[in-house]
């Protein structure tokens, strides 16, 4: 079972605008999850760090999903987590992809469900928010 954190819903991000996740990943962490999307059903980035999860290990997976249907998983081979550590994630929306900087790494992930408009976001897993900032 994947402890579900705080939904938020009518972000309304569009292309120049983004998104800063600030909060604390847990001592014993297996891997957490932020959501970005139009809403639960249409997520045009499921950013997933896994610690120790599903075979992977200090592996960052990205995907996208429509409705049931997931896309081609992303791999990134950088993992600037720690567990117990804190993160700090801003999602950056570009007009065909999304740009994710992380501590001292960035990198793109394209917007394949051609989202105008990322109004959901959600965290699950080992990671507690702290604050949610966007511009």
């Amino acid at each position: 079972h994947i402890s579900q954190g705080p939904v938020c819903t009518n972000l309304g991000l569009k292309p120049g605008q983004r998104l800063t996740v600030k909060g604390k990943i847990a001592p014993n962490a297996k891997s957490f999850v932020m959501n970005l999307g139009k809403d639960a059903t249409l997520l045009g980035l499921h950013f997933n760090p896994r610690f120790d999860a599903h075979g992977d290990v200090n592996t960052i997976v990205c995907n996208s999903k429509k409705v049931e249907e997931w896309g081609a998983e992303h791999r990134e081979a950088v993992f600037p987590f720690q567990k117990g550590g804190t993160a700090e994630i801003t999602f950056a929306v570009n007009q065909n992809d999304v740009t994710v900087h992380l501590p001292g790494h960035q990198f793109t992930f394209p917007n394949r469900l051609n989202l105008s408009v990322f109004d959901y976001f959600d965290t699950q897993g080992d990671f507690t928010l702290q604050s949610l900032s966007w511009e």
